[in-house]
């Protein structure tokens, strides 16, 4: 059976031998120009209940659960569950399975979770709202997230099977990732912030890098044409920062998220592209750009012993500890006290969250499956025209939308880019973060944009306005999150860093072995 990695690592290797080898705005306390740096850490594949479900119910913790009133910063709209003295859960949370029988959420206990679960355009929509997955945006009640597995990534196979069999449904604890609890625990979180699509990776990465994902549904189109790379109709936030004189870095420990739209040949290291050991050298020497995008390892290149992104099935600790290097590296180092470290995840992965993904703002007009860009224009700026596109996203399309065709108009009755997919973590590491506070605030990956925007391109026209130059409709009406903070008394200037516990061989269910392997 090919894994991801591999299939990921067929099609990298290819290019690279061609290469040569909106919602009502929150607004902060202070001043936001007093935020020197952001740093965007985004890893894979987990939902929002997934990790953090069960920060509710930490023993002594700052946060409860329930119905959170919007000026409650101290309720988490995690799970529905109880804890008895022996620390076991009781979830009320469920989703039907294929036999017929009830499954709750449950404390997953193995640290590599396999085989990686469906979180496709379509299957994410089916996990959503199971018998109209057309139908998310008018009802998502989360209730195929079981049956949709079953069907697809984790089928059943007529095996007996337990309560804790359906991996979609298991969360974690502070028990398990005591990095990330401490953080959140500590610092600012958002129990509203949402991936942009509700689908795959490059899709969502995309929003981040793009406000858009052009019309993409599949990552199997994330290696892009060459050698120019991906040129979205409204461009790229590197766009955006070049005009705009800011300084930005992604630092990689493999292959820069930034390739997809501006490759370049192994290894890797452009004026805007280093590898994590600049970031370190940086951080300590307190030469950190304004922006700053810091890559995990991916398996493309390296495999999958040496992965750190948290994509299943690798080991949760190996991503956390990884993090928390990122972390304590800026913690430590002289740009801190004015710093804000973005933790977040760019899908939900196929794990289960029980609140249904809010309506958006369509970025620019470009249908799913019908991808445009200025790969070859004026061609490739009509439906369908686009690179990369003739294929994976127009099937994927289609799957919802039986009307579908690549290039005619689209079906309003078919799923757009007018919804944000499923909930996933965002943890605020910052000395302006506000102290265990927990923001209700919808947002998505633009908003980290919109904040990146509005610090660093804001300029004023006359009677205090500002104009902000956006890339696309999405960015443009994204929240920026300011709620989170105080610019002007840092609450967590002095908060202390943890250490993180980092994988060990006796993790458990790690490392993971396909079935009949």
């Amino acid at each position: 059976m090919e894994t991801r990695s591999t299939a990921r690592a067929t099609t990298w290797f290819s290019v690279l031998a061609a290469l040569g080898v909106a919602a009502a705005t929150a607004h902060a306390d202070g001043n936001l120009r007093n935020v020197k740096h952001v740093i965007v850490v985004m890893q894979e594949n987990r939902s929002f209940d997934h990790y953090f479900g069960a920060l509710p119910y930490v023993p002594g913790g700052p946060y409860h659960g329930g119905v959170c009133a919007a000026d409650d910063h101290r309720c988490v709209d995690g799970l529905s569950c109880s804890v008895d003295a022996q620390g076991q859960f009781d979830c009320a949370n469920t989703n039907v399975d294929d036999d017929g029988s009830i499954v709750h959420s449950f404390h997953e206990q193995s640290y590599c979770v396999g085989p990686d679960l469906d979180h496709g355009w379509e299957g994410s929509h089916k996990e959503l709202n199971f018998a109209h997955p057309a139908d998310t945006l008018a009802s998502s009640p989360a209730d195929g997230f079981v049956l949709q597995n079953d069907l697809s990534d984790q089928p059943d196979d007529g095996r007996p099977e337990t309560p804790t069999d359906d991996d979609t449904m298991g969360f974690y604890t502070q028990g398990d990732l005591p990095f990330y609890y401490a953080l959140a625990q500590t610092f600012a979180i958002d129990d509203r912030y949402f991936c942009p699509v509700i689908g795959p990776t490059f899709p969502n990465r995309s929003y981040l890098m793009a406000a858009t994902s052009f019309g993409h549904l599949s990552t199997s189109e994330e290696v892009p044409p060459l050698p120019q790379g991906y040129q979205p109709l409204t461009g790229t936030i590197m766009d955006l920062l070049d005009d705009n004189g800011v300084s930005w870095v992604d630092y990689f420990a493999e292959i820069p998220q930034t390739f997809s739209f501006r490759p370049s040949a192994p290894p890797f290291v452009t004026a805007h592209t280093a590898p994590i050991t600049s970031f370190f050298a940086a951080a300590a020497a307190g030469t950190l750009p304004s922006v700053s995008f810091v890559d995990p390892i991916f398996g493309i290149l390296l495999g999958s012993a040496a992965e750190n992104d948290e994509h299943p099935p690798t080991d949760i600790r190996k991503g956390e500890a990884f993090v928390a290097s990122v972390v304590s590296a800026v913690r430590n180092g002289p740009n801190w006290k004015d710093s804000i470290v973005f933790i977040v995840y760019d899908e939900h992965g196929g794990f289960y969250d029980h609140v249904a993904p809010p309506p958006a703002s369509a970025p620019d007009g470009i249908a799913p499956g019908q991808c445009a860009d200025l790969s070859n224009p004026p061609a490739s700026s009509q439906p369908g025209g686009g690179a990369n596109c003739a294929t994976a996203s127009p099937a994927a399309a289609l799957a919802l939308c039986p009307a579908f065709t690549p290039t005619g108009p689209y079906p309003a009755s078919c799923p757009n880019f007018d919804q944000l997919g499923v909930r996933v973590p965002l943890i605020a590491v910052s000395p302006f973060s506000k102290r265990q506070y927990v923001s209700h605030t919808v947002g998505d990956h633009t908003s980290l944009l919109a904040l990146i925007e509005k610090r660093f391109m804001g300029k004023t026209q006359g009677a205090g306005d500002a104009h902000i130059p956006h890339l696309t409709a999405r960015d443009a009406s994204a929240n920026p999150l300011e709620d989170m903070f105080n610019f002007s008394h840092p609450p967590s200037l002095d908060a202390v860093i943890p250490a993180a516990p980092g994988a060990s061989p006796s993790d458990p269910g790690c490392p993971f072995v396909a079935p009949g392997t």
